[in-house]
């Protein structure tokens, strides 16, 4: 079995062809912004570290607090990783698995998770971890908060690569109205200030195949967990 993470193969139609689209902005919310195409010319280079953090902190399936397995296969990059399992939500600087720090985040990463927030209206942003999720089709994101970090002035940082998605934007409650929002191959999305804790999702990954990542999406979210 092949260990590179976007070795499947899946026929289907992409939504467009993004690459050769000049980026643009789109407000989707106070405080929450779409940063269209902004991560494609840099897709080639972020996928390649991928690779390799996948390789030293393979991806896997997590467990909630519940006891439900997550469908979204996960791994972290940086000086701490988000971990999910019997006894909560939180962030570590070990790879529970190897029992080792999580791989460095790689400049490339961290520039453009900097050039990004910059870009939405949050100078100075200092990323520390950078959970990278793997979407095949079927897998999917439940609506939720980004709470577990300690400093909720910095904003989420979001790059979306491979296949298309549907990105849900709600509120500050999980019974107010949510948006659904096309994502792209490329796109980043940024969200802060009176949008931190929006709860927001992902909507079941469909069939497809993108020439970058083959049957999957691979997410990369940055936080600054302190």
């Amino acid at each position: 079995m092949s260990t590179d993470p976007f070795s499947a193969r899946a026929s289907g139609d992409l939504f467009g062809d993004p690459d050769q689209e000049t980026p643009w902005t789109e407000t989707i919310a106070p405080g929450a912004v779409l940063l269209r195409r902004f991560a494609c010319a840099r897709a080639g280079e972020l996928l390649a570290e991928v690779r390799s953090i996948a390789a030293a902190a393979p991806f896997r399936h997590l467990e909630t607090p519940g006891g439900k397995r997550m469908s979204v296969a996960m791994t972290n990059c940086g000086a701490q990783g988000w971990i999910s399992d019997r006894r909560g939500y939180r962030y570590g600087a070990e790879d529970p698995i190897s029992g080792k720090p999580w791989p460095a985040m790689p400049a490339c990463f961290a520039t453009l998770a900097r050039e990004a927030a910059a870009g939405a209206g949050y100078p100075d942003f200092a990323p520390q971890a950078c959970l990278i999720n793997l979407y095949r089709p079927g897998a999917r994101l439940t609506l939720h908060q980004d709470k577990d970090e300690l400093d909720l002035r910095a904003p989420i940082v979001s790059i979306s690569l491979g296949l298309p998605a549907v990105f849900l934007f709600g509120g500050g409650q999980r019974s107010d109205p949510t948006r659904r929002f096309p994502l792209q191959h490329g796109d980043i999305a940024v969200w802060g200030g009176p949008s931190r804790l929006a709860f927001h999702g992902v909507a079941p990954l469909r069939d497809g195949h993108h020439p970058a990542t083959g049957a999957t999406r691979v997410n990369l979210t940055f936080r600054k967990t302190r």
